[in-house]
């Protein structure tokens, strides 16, 4: 890729807000693990930093630098990579709840007394989790492209999901099938994210390896369990939720999202068109947008 390329796709932030390109990598000790996080934005007073939780397999490098450099004109934005994923130490938990409380000790760590979660895919997992299991703590939800525990069609993934998802190698071509639509728009903006991810140039985070993939999918299978019992528990969230979903979500299915928005006593959903997994990487303007007014709502 040419200098003129990089420049190009480079996202606008300000240097005083810093950036997913060049926040240094540091770590934390909880547990007998070192987890490796970033943080950056505008440490504005009053304004919660925004904790963001990655999705199946990702590490620090896959949130995509127009999105969260967008939300962080206006809070501070914290990127963990959870125990034994990407540079992180440790053994990955093969459950949610485990996973979840590694987030406690890490926020605890850091001296957090309120948070506010992105959770994408299995971070939204974790996010519902963190909501249920320490309830002052968080603030307010985002959550993206995931599914309510017990709901139906994501305990045995479909046999093409499954085949790209868990491949021994993550490809472009994988990665598209998964995170976009097949029409040549939702492609193209997916090729667009696939470079965005590579723009960092130093201090990248680790591949995650196949442990992380199946303790990863051990947990997400058992969260797949088809429990409406489950459900109930989803009243307990309180805080205002923003859940957010492409309209053809072939991992965690459309549907799932508005029964988690149903459930949710304080939630709106939103629905992106021509958008499968990755909505909020063909959309990471008008995401980080809709992210952006509903963080920053009185």
């Amino acid at each position: 890729m040419s200098t003129t390329d990089v420049n190009r796709d480079r996202p606008a932030v300000s240097p005083d807000t810093g950036s997913q390109l060049t926040a240094e990598n540091r770590s934390v000790e909880i547990d007998g693990a070192t987890l490796v996080y970033r943080r950056f934005g505008n440490r504005k007073p009053g304004a919660a930093p925004l904790v963001c939780l990655q999705h199946f397999r990702g590490n620090l490098d896959f949130w995509d630098p127009i999105l969260v450099d967008r939300i962080a004109q206006d809070r501070e934005v914290i990127l963990l990579a959870n125990r034994g994923v990407g540079a992180s130490t440790g053994v990955v938990p093969d459950n949610v709840a485990e996973m979840a409380r590694d987030v406690l000790r890490f926020v605890d760590a850091l001296g957090l007394r309120e948070i506010d979660l992105l959770g994408f895919s299995l971070g939204g997992y974790i996010s519902q989790e963190l909501a249920l299991l320490r309830p002052r703590l968080v603030r307010r939800l985002v959550l993206a492209g995931t599914a309510p525990q017990g709901a139906p069609n994501i305990h045995r993934w479909s046999d093409d999901v499954y085949a790209h998802a868990c491949a021994d190698e993550v490809t472009a071509e994988t990665a598209l099938n998964i995170f976009f639509s097949g029409s040549e728009e939702s492609r193209a903006k997916g090729m667009a994210w696939l470079k965005r991810t590579q723009l960092r140039q130093t201090d990248r985070d680790e591949p995650t390896d196949l442990a992380t993939r199946d303790a990863q999918l051990a947990a997400i299978t058992a969260w797949g369990i088809p429990d409406r019992s489950k459900l109930d528990q989803l009243a307990a969230v309180v805080q205002p939720s923003f859940v957010a979903i492409g309209d053809h979500d072939t991992m965690m299915h459309t549907e799932n999202s508005q029964l988690l928005a149903d459930r949710l006593p304080n939630s709106h959903l939103r629905i992106y068109p021509d958008s499968n997994h990755g909505f909020l990487s063909q959309y990471p303007e008008l995401f980080g947008d809709h992210v952006r007014a509903f963080l920053n709502a009185l």
